[in-house]
């Protein structure tokens, strides 16, 4: 397949928001070659895996502006990428691809339902994708098909019932039950916007969701509302309050306990074997996983306190996800 005479080709995007540079993706194992994309709303990764499951040309490009509803030119996007790896790599001709994007998302019916950052309303992303690219086309929830990773490959192997943390610029989750995805019609997992305080505002409308207090963009963001500075992150302030600062330690402490409130009311309600966390957040290491088994074990009875573990897919948990959905098609 030659690439298309006026395309060109797409610059890639080296590193993401909070500084990460995309790592090499752990190998699927044997099976149908497949494309995958995960769309995010700054970036989209993209590779075509072979039958052997090794990911071919991952990159990261930027996800295409437009105003209003951006599924047009998302989905010509996709068109070019596509073409890009096909060319690339002519002697691997995929089956099927998988596709995830944010937001709210109806995975049986194929449609993006909201989507604030990327502008579509009940979008039929599988569809038009399907239609574009000449194949059949596994679509889902970007953290949802992270965590279908994480439990395949990954820190929640060893669990059939888990929940996965996403801690990042916000803050996503996914429910694993049984050892399938618990997805409510696209609904569930919002634990990023479960209510853990009377306020602040969030950007959702709603009041005290536990992103806005807890997030690593949100960490950032009430150190330098607080005193003027703008630090380097998350990390910076949770390194400030080990040096003593007290804003920043009232700041991380909040964050600590706002966390903690919301794993003590997914143990009692789901009880869940496991939690796993990724994201920026998660490289606190210790500074985070000891202070939450601590306060979750202080804070909690009878309950069964879940294994916090680490995850272990990094960046390219979403790509592995959406990959694992398209051989499931082909």
């Amino acid at each position: 397949m030659t690439r298309p005479e006026d395309a060109q080709r797409i610059a890639d995007v080296v590193s993401d928001a909070s500084g990460e540079r995309l790592a090499v993706a752990r190998t699927l194992g044997a099976g149908a070659p497949v494309l995958a994309f995960d769309v995010g709303g700054t970036d989209i990764k993209s590779a075509l895996f072979d039958a052997d499951g090794t990911a071919l040309g991952l990159r990261r490009t930027p996800t295409p502006v437009a105003d209003g509803d951006r599924t047009e030119v998302l989905i010509e996007r996709l068109g070019v990428l596509a073409a890009e790896l096909r060319a690339d790599h002519p002697d691997v001709v995929p089956r099927a691809v998988g596709l995830v994007v944010p937001g709210i998302v109806d995975a049986d019916a194929g449609l993006g339902v909201f989507a604030s950052n990327l502008g579509w309303h009940d979008s039929p992303l599988r569809d038009l994708a399907s239609a574009k690219l000449g194949l059949p086309v596994a679509f889902d929830h970007d953290v949802r098909a992270a965590s279908w990773a994480e439990h395949r490959l990954g820190g929640a192997r060893a669990y059939s019932n888990s929940v996965v943390l996403v801690i990042g610029t916000g803050i996503a989750g996914a429910l694993l039950v049984g050892g399938e995805p618990y997805t409510a019609g696209g609904y569930a997992g919002e634990i990023g916007h479960s209510p853990i305080a009377d306020g602040p505002v969030c950007a959702c409308g709603a009041r005290g969701c536990l992103e806005v207090v807890a997030s690593a963009g949100a960490i950032a963001r009430r150190y330098r509302e607080a005193t003027g500075i703008t630090p380097d992150g998350a990390k910076d302030v949770i390194a400030r309050a080990a040096a003593g600062d007290p804003v920043a330690s009232e700041i991380w402490n909040s964050a600590l306990d706002a966390l903690t409130l919301s794993l003590a009311q997914l143990t009692a309600v789901v009880a869940p074997e496991a939690v796993v966390i990724g994201g920026g957040l998660s490289r606190a290491g210790g500074a985070l996983f000891d202070e939450l088994r601590a306060r979750l074990a202080a804070r909690l009875s009878f309950h069964r306190i879940p294994e916090l573990v680490p995850a272990e897919l990094s960046g390219n948990a979403g790509i592995l996800g959406a990959a694992l959905r398209a051989r499931e098609l082909a």
